[in-house]
């Protein structure tokens, strides 16, 4: 259990944010761990959200919740008035939108502070 520990402190320290959740400020950044994470088998989740966005404020502690207790998946936050950009290419319309992507590909999308459609499936 002492080497459990230790690799999820790891984790945690690699964060940019508290419960292991990515954020990324620049497109570039984005596009280099987008494309490293097409060749992991590993769920990633991101949350497309905006400072501004009452139901994504109310989504937060969800997903940090979530990131704290499925340490196998990857949470990544992009602020969709930072990186337009990406957003347009996940054609994100409202906030907050959650993609479910493995391999590169989208295997689920969940737009809207729906509690229950993010926790049915566990």
């Amino acid at each position: 259990m002492g080497g459990n520990l230790s690799s999820m402190e790891n984790d945690q320290e690699s964060s940019k944010k508290s419960c292991n959740i990515l954020t990324f400020q620049s497109t570039a950044k984005w596009k280099t761990h987008f494309d490293a994470s097409k060749e992991i088998n590993k769920l990633m989740v991101i949350d497309f959200t905006a400072t501004w966005c009452g139901p994504c404020k109310h989504m937060d502690p969800i997903i940090q919740d979530f990131a704290a207790k499925y340490t196998n998946v990857e949470f990544v936050k992009i602020d969709v008035d930072e990186l337009m950009g990406v957003c347009e290419e996940f054609q994100v319309q409202a906030m907050p939108t959650f993609i479910l992507m493995k391999k590169g590909k989208v295997v689920d999308k969940v737009v809207g502070a729906k509690k229950e459609e993010h926790t049915k499936a566990h």
